[in-house]
């Protein structure tokens, strides 16, 4: 909710708007926002974000689930837009061309031809975004807060499971309860990412037949 209205702004712009200054200047820094690790992610939203929030809301903590969505927003941001972009590139130029020939402005042609077109590509990259967060652990961690309770509301921390299953098996002792919980949380994150690995197989191979 929070990366995928910048994303599909960012992908519009580099890929129909201005796609000369994309090309210098927007696709390279997009390229190195890929590649920078979690931890960079988590520290900056540690010393930055969290003391925000709590200087915002007047928390006593800042640690909280809007910190980790914020902060996971930010890292799939590079994904969607740039797989977004790719799928809007690969229109066919003749539905412009056709589009501007019955007198639709360019604002017509993104919303009512290139966007429709397009939805599959975006789609998928907005579910390959969910799955790369699905998996974070390190700066999720860093600035939710990793605290063993639900929560209560977005203001409030809590843990994710990655974090709770990396930190918490080695000291887990081997058929106990809280060592069967972690291995069903490991479960549920696979047969999560499973689940949308079909999706996106789906979602493709209907771009493909619709094309």
């Amino acid at each position: 909710m929070i990366a995928t209205p910048f994303s599909l702004a960012a992908a519009i712009f580099m890929a129909v708007i201005s796609p000369r200054v994309s090309n210098r200047l927007l696709q390279p820094a997009v390229e190195i926002f890929v590649g920078i690790p979690s931890v960079v992610y988590g520290w900056v939203g540690l010393t930055v974000l969290v003391p925000l929030i709590q200087k915002i809301f007047n928390l006593q903590y800042g640690y909280s689930v809007l910190a980790g969505g914020i902060v996971l927003a930010v890292m799939i941001f590079p994904t969607i837009t740039s797989v977004s972009a790719d799928s809007i590139r690969n229109i066919p130029l003749q539905y412009q061309e056709a589009a501007y020939g019955l007198g639709s402005t360019r604002w017509q042609v993104i919303r009512r031809v290139l966007i429709p077109a397009a939805r599959p590509g975006i789609l998928t990259g907005v579910i390959l975004g969910l799955a790369r967060a699905f998996g974070e652990a390190l700066a999720v961690a860093m600035v939710i807060g990793k605290m063993k309770a639900f929560p209560t509301g977005i203001l409030s921390p809590t843990n994710n499971l990655t974090a709770a299953i990396a930190s918490d098996m080695g000291g887990a002792a081997d058929g106990g309860e809280y060592n069967i919980a972690l291995w069903t949380m490991a479960l549920l994150l696979l047969v999560i990412s499973f689940a949308f690995i079909l999706i996106v197989r789906k979602i493709s191979s209907k771009g493909v037949r619709e094309r």
